[in-house]
């Protein structure tokens, strides 16, 4: 695929993100990155169901919807007649077939995310059964980190796991993505990025969705 800007909603202003919204719809963003957070998986606390139904039924952008939560299959139907068109789960929270057949079972694509201290290895079994591989750069549960140092291996062996197992999956990597660390994700192989602060704590967030699609190239 070519690479895509999938805008994090976690970093856009709440009291009023339509603006923003359309502005990367606008900038050619078809893809929504929407962070849920139970406070258990992860130290946060993010949104909910109803506002998953909201975005589905007006941003007018595919919702790729990251489960950060501890029991995940509690909530995949709810998320899934919500609107969510991604359901992306965590490696680490176990049950991982079952919880991927389930997904696919909605009729929605499934993804598979892992933590930065979990091996790109364990994504092997599952691979086959994805249609988003989800590399995790930062310790999942708040905005604005750093780009783990060995972020770019770890893309670069799931690459090379999915093109041997299932050459369709899609890439994705969440955390610490901006001008300085897109272009270096970009060359060991991702295709999808979730940008959080880069976009939405940006003056203009269409401008900085084109910027940051510029810095891709295999050079």
């Amino acid at each position: 695929m070519e690479p895509q800007i999938a805008p994090s909603i976690l970093s856009a202003d709440f009291y009023d993100p339509r603006p923003q919204i359309e502005s990367v719809r606008a900038a050619g963003a078809e893809i929504l990155h929407v962070d849920i957070m139970d406070g258990l998986f992860v130290p946060n606390i993010s949104v909910g169901v109803p506002v998953v139904k909201s975005l589905s039924r007006k941003c007018g952008m595919t919702l790729d919807v990251h489960l950060m939560v501890s029991d995940p299959g509690r909530y995949i139907d709810a998320f899934a007649e919500a609107g969510a068109d991604w359901l992306t789960v965590h490696l680490e929270v176990g049950d991982t077939a079952d919880l991927l057949r389930r997904i696919r079972s909605t009729g929605r694509k499934a993804g598979l995310a892992i933590n930065p201290g979990t091996p790109v290895s364990g994504l092997e079994p599952y691979i086959p059964m994805c249609d988003i591989v989800l590399i995790m750069t930062v310790q999942p549960g708040f905005g604005g980190q750093s780009f783990g140092l060995e972020s770019e291996t770890r893309i670069a062996e799931a690459r090379a796991l999915a093109d041997w197992l299932n050459p369709d999956c899609v890439l994705s990597v969440d955390g610490g993505i901006n001008a300085g660390t897109i272009g270096g994700a970009y060359r060991a192989g991702a295709r999808l990025f979730a940008a959080g602060t880069a976009v939405f704590d940006a003056p203009d967030p269409g401008a900085a969705v084109r910027d940051l699609l510029k810095l891709c190239s295999p050079n």
